[in-house]
């Protein structure tokens, strides 16, 4: 089967700082990294070095082909990323010697994306397909309804959170992925706890206390611990963990085993400095040792 993944793709600019700017102050960086980002692309290259065939729905701008390119070498099927006029989505990320950091985010092409190319790409999907939808582009809600009736499985993964964006989604979603704060904000917005929302299965990750699943068709709540690792670098673990989880379903796992397998991807992600660019392949996942 397949993962499409309507999802951002954006350029990450880092600037070590030797303190946060002032208001007004020119302030020399003393140095700099450019690498792919966005929680669409993180998903969508860890989907794929979990072994999924992944096919990413997205857009980019003139600068971005780049990009492409890079999603393509990690495995990603790239046919529906559409080169537009509209900038490449990027962040501008501030670091200072502490590890804190300041971001301004730029959606640009993410937030331009059309109706007919969303359906265009899903024309090409098979029912049991597997849908991945996220909040840094626009069409969510479009797309999830046209993914309920193409008969796809649709998966959301509520991140940056908008609660007026995810209940938008939920009347079409089957699998919803929140972290623990996300699963607070959504109860306050809904008054619904995730084991009480009307979606089949509600994974909500807890961080250093691993992760845990509500079954709505059973009820049945099911903990994932997670593993024991020093943490340098917490960007894009959630996205690996989610991909991994969703590749792990592809392939028939389980979802206890996917959960566990992606947290040994989740604990890896986190040792290591970046983004997509570093996420773990299966290999390095299933022989890594902890």
């Amino acid at each position: 089967m397949a993962i499409w993944n309507l999802g951002s793709i954006n350029i990450d600019m880092v600037y070590a700082l030797p303190h946060m700017p002032q208001p007004g102050e020119t302030l020399a960086a003393t140095s700099f990294e450019q690498g792919l980002g966005g929680k669409g692309a993180n998903m969508s290259v860890a989907a794929a070095r979990a072994g999924a065939h992944a096919c990413h729905i997205g857009a980019i701008g003139p600068e971005g082909k780049w990009c492409v390119d890079r999603l393509t070498e990690y495995g990603v099927d790239t046919r529906h990323i559409a080169q537009i006029d509209t900038a490449t989505g990027h962040a501008i990320i501030a670091v200072d010697p502490a590890g804190e950091n300041q971001i301004i985010l730029y959606p640009g092409a993410n937030r331009v994306l059309s109706e007919d190319q969303i359906g265009q790409a899903l024309s090409a999907a098979n029912a049991g397909d597997i849908l991945l939808i996220q909040n840094e582009t626009n069409m969510q809600a479009e797309a999830a309804e046209m993914g309920r009736k193409l008969g796809l499985r649709v998966a959301y993964a509520a991140a940056p959170f908008d609660a007026d964006a995810v209940q938008a989604v939920l009347p079409f979603m089957d699998l919803l992925f929140l972290n623990e704060v996300e699963a607070a904000q959504l109860e306050e917005a809904t008054g619904k706890a995730p084991q009480d929302l009307d979606v089949q299965d509600v994974v909500v990750t807890l961080g250093a206390k691993g992760a845990r699943h509500f079954d709505g068709r059973s009820g049945d709540v099911t903990d994932i611990p997670a593993l024991k690792v020093t943490p340098v670098d917490t960007t894009g673990a959630g996205d690996t963990f989610t991909g991994y989880v969703l590749a792990a379903l592809d392939r028939g796992l389980p979802m206890a085993q996917a959960m566990a397998q992606a947290s040994r991807a989740g604990a890896l992600m986190v040792t290591r400095h970046g983004a997509a660019d570093v996420i773990p392949d299966l290999k390095e996942v299933q022989n890594a040792k902890f």
